[in-house]
């Protein structure tokens, strides 16, 4: 029996000495197959950076990151107008990033002053054509915007001037605050162009009276933005105000002019820029108050009486009454109607008369397009 129990006990010595071999030869496997998987992970980067270019998009990350005194001494960063309009700033937002101005007058860069068509539409633009060759060979001299309904999906294509400048939006409603919110929605977008130097309100009735060398030339060298500000002591005018907008606004204030206003860059930063009269505005001017009438008019009187005109460029025609303006189709547009509208008058400008006093009009009807398209080389100057 003694012999037995000694080979029990051998084979059990030879067992604990072979343990510590298997561990280690486990454990050389497990560190084998760590180093197949790396050396095969490293082999297959190395063909995704050949063939599939990872390795361009490597440098590319590694470029956006630059030394901090590199990348704040980019002019660009702070003078390129944004690359797309359809942002997701809040109208709060927006007025904010809006309402910045430089304090050094003079620019440190070639700037090319532009005019920024501001377009005020329900939806589509019936006289486009019309414009296009309004703008057609001017480039770099004006900036495209326009308001819509948020529904509204345009369809311009891609050789317009119109494609891709819809700006984010919201429903503005005629004589209530969204309109006056939506003009501001329109200034703040196209003060982000610091080439923007005049700001003109149009409607998708508008049409030009003048080609675009004149129109520029007429805005640029203007000393005063051409906003009407009329003391009217009559019911509609000092009759809508309520003096609970007293001490900010008083009765001997308030103004009344055109919806259709056109402004420089210094007087579009103060719209943007208010909080004082807004609140007033929004609470205390509601219908038969008509806030898009008398906010801006009154607003600009009280800050910068003297930057205004006091006259707005937009003819219209009111002799039919209503609450609107007459509107003109095919039939009414004749050389001789147009004729009208551009001579016998006369107007100040920069303290001298002058016999342009308009350089748009409405309303016009989709109708008018084709008159006005075959009338515009003789007698609008383009086309």
């Amino acid at each position: 029996m003694q012999p037995r129990v000694s080979s029990m006990e051998d084979v059990r010595d030879s067992l604990q000495r072979t343990q510590p071999r298997v561990l280690n030869f486990f454990l050389l496997k497990i560190f084998m197959l760590f180093l197949v998987l790396g050396v095969g992970f490293f082999i297959f980067s190395m063909y995704m950076a050949r063939h599939i270019g990872v390795q361009s998009l490597v440098l590319q990350a590694h470029s956006t990151f630059k030394p901090c005194g590199e990348e704040l001494s980019g002019l660009e960063r702070w003078i390129r107008p944004p690359p797309s309009l359809m942002h997701t700033m809040s109208d709060e937002e927006i007025l904010w990033r809006a309402s910045f101005v430089p304090q050094v007058k003079r620019y440190p860069f070639r700037r090319v002053p532009k005019i920024a068509f501001m377009f005020l539409t329900i939806g589509p633009l019936p006289l486009a054509p019309l414009w296009e060759k309004f703008f057609k060979g001017h480039e770099g001299f004006y900036s495209i915007y326009i308001h819509a309904l948020p529904s509204y999906k345009a369809n311009y294509s891609s050789s317009s001037v119109f494609y891709g400048r819809q700006i984010p939006s919201k429903v503005a409603g005629w004589g209530e605050m969204s309109m006056c919110d939506a003009e501001r929605r329109l200034l703040a977008n196209a003060l982000l162009d610091l080439s923007n130097e005049r700001f003109v309100l149009l409607s998708e009735s508008c049409i030009p009276l003048h080609n675009f060398n004149v129109t520029y030339k007429y805005l640029m060298r203007s000393k005063q933005s051409f906003v009407g500000a009329i003391d009217d002591l009559g019911p509609y005018g000092r009759g809508r105000y309520n003096f609970n907008m007293a001490p900010e606004v008083n009765i001997t204030q308030w103004r009344k002019g055109s919806q259709w206003f056109e402004v420089s860059r210094e007087l579009a930063v103060s719209i943007v820029k208010d909080t004082i009269y807004y609140p007033k505005f929004k609470q205390f001017c509601r219908p038969h108050c008509y806030v898009d009438e008398h906010y801006f008019p009154t607003m600009l009187t009280i800050e910068s009486p003297h930057l205004l005109a006091n006259r707005s460029i937009t003819w219209v025609d009111w002799s039919r009454g209503g609450p609107h303006p007459a509107t003109f189709g095919r039939i009414d547009v004749k050389e001789v109607f147009l004729r009208r509208i551009l001579e016998g008058h006369t107007c100040p400008y920069n303290d001298r008369n002058s016999l342009i006093c308009f350089l748009f009009a409405r309303k016009f009807a989709p109708s008018a397009l084709e008159p006005l398209l075959e009338l515009a080389p003789s007698v609008l100057g383009f086309g």
